[in-house]
């Protein structure tokens, strides 16, 4: 039960990292300070006025306790892990104050070397290319994705990693059994399948705006660098990247035009010391030591298979661009002989492989 407890614990108002190891140096065990009387805690001088407050009516509240936690998690099949046990990320105990528990779903994995990939909410078809790009293609060599499953960069990072049959974990600002956002509940359970979905907070906790950049410092905190695939400049991204910072961690950046707003935050972290990358061999190179010799080589056998083009195919693909969008017509035009109905075929049966995408005005992407 000593867990339980320790997660109640650390997700009491005001109960920082320190106050709670602090505490426990007196008491000795989870239990003994959750049982403390009002008396005992004000001994210890680690609790203001308020903050002992804030514990008794947290504690008064039996929907909370530790007994009512360890049954919802039972009833959830969420899993708990302390920061001293094996399977708690390495590198997350490092930081400053690391949580003591971690809730989770599915498996932690600390056999290969994790990335943080993080990005806009409000993505462009250049930056969902660039999330597919690095992360199938970092997930196919052994690097763990993680993310924080919101819209735009994060989803995409995942469904990457997912696509090549690849580990990812995603770092939540709420409970691991409340999905947020909604429209994400699939991709939640794919990810719990094939790798972990993570958070410090209470089953059943709802997000708010604290929760999340709290949680940004976990992402940063578990992995050995953060890649920023697509920021403005003022975007919530730029949290993770302090966090990486103050925790010494590799900071990777993708570059973007300098008209391209959506970008700005990308750039000015190149322009600040961040590594530009054009392809995973830049991040690759700096992670040689740390990836194992496992490359996930039956699925990336299904995947050449899939992606090999025919010559015409390959003329079409060498027209189109990630970001660029051609109608039919143009790209008929660029072939200069191709039959329309012969081009219209090829582009159905490349976009049902996933080598290219339309958007609704019927042009045409890489992907």
């Amino acid at each position: 039960m000593e867990k339980y407890y320790l997660g109640v614990l650390q997700n009491i108002p005001g109960m920082t990292t320190g106050i709670l190891e602090g505490l426990l140096e007196i008491f000795k065990n989870g239990e003994a300070v959750w049982q403390a009387t009002e008396g005992e805690l004000a001994e210890t001088k680690l609790l203001t006025e308020n903050k002992t407050a804030s514990f008794l009516e947290f504690r008064r509240d039996n929907s909370r306790c530790p007994e009512k936690l360890a049954e919802s998690c039972q009833k959830n099949h969420i899993k708990l892990v302390h920061k001293d046990d094996e399977a708690y990320p390495i590198l997350l105990k490092e930081i400053f104050q690391p949580p003591h528990i971690l809730f989770y779903k599915g498996q932690l994995n600390n056999e290969w070397p994790r990335l943080a990939m993080v990005g806009s909410r409000k993505i462009s078809p250049y930056g969902r290319a660039a999330a597919e790009r690095f992360s199938c293609g970092l997930a196919s060599q052994g690097i763990t994705i993680v993310s924080g499953a919101a819209y735009g960069i994060d989803t995409e990072s995942h469904k990457g990693a997912l696509s090549v049959n690849g580990i990812t974990e995603a770092v939540l600002g709420c409970g691991v059994n409340v999905v947020y956002p909604r429209s994400n509940r699939k991709l939640l359970e794919e990810i719990a399948e094939r790798g972990a979905v993570i958070s410090e907070y209470l089953p059943d906790s709802e997000p708010n705006k604290y929760t999340f950049p709290a949680r940004n410092r976990i992402i940063a905190g578990m992995c050995r660098g953060t890649l920023v695939v697509e920021a403005a400049e003022r975007s919530g991204a730029l949290i993770t990247v302090e966090h990486a910072i103050s925790s010494n961690r590799d900071v990777f950046a993708v570059p973007a035009g300098i008209f391209t707003q959506g970008s700005l935050g990308c750039n000015r972290l190149i322009q600040h010391g961040a590594k530009l990358v054009l392809d995973i061999s830049d991040i690759i190179s700096e992670y040689s030591d740390f990836i194992k010799n496992k490359t996930l080589s039956e699925k990336n056998d299904n995947m050449e298979k899939k992606f090999a083009l025919s010559e015409d195919e390959q003329r079409i693909y060498s027209l189109l661009t990630p970001d660029k969008p051609l109608s039919i017509d143009e790209i008929i035009y660029n072939l200069h002989g191709s039959s329309p109905a012969n081009v219209a075929f090829l582009l159905l049966q490349m976009e049902i492989r996933g080598i290219i995408q339309s958007n609704e005005a019927h042009s045409y992407v890489r992907k």
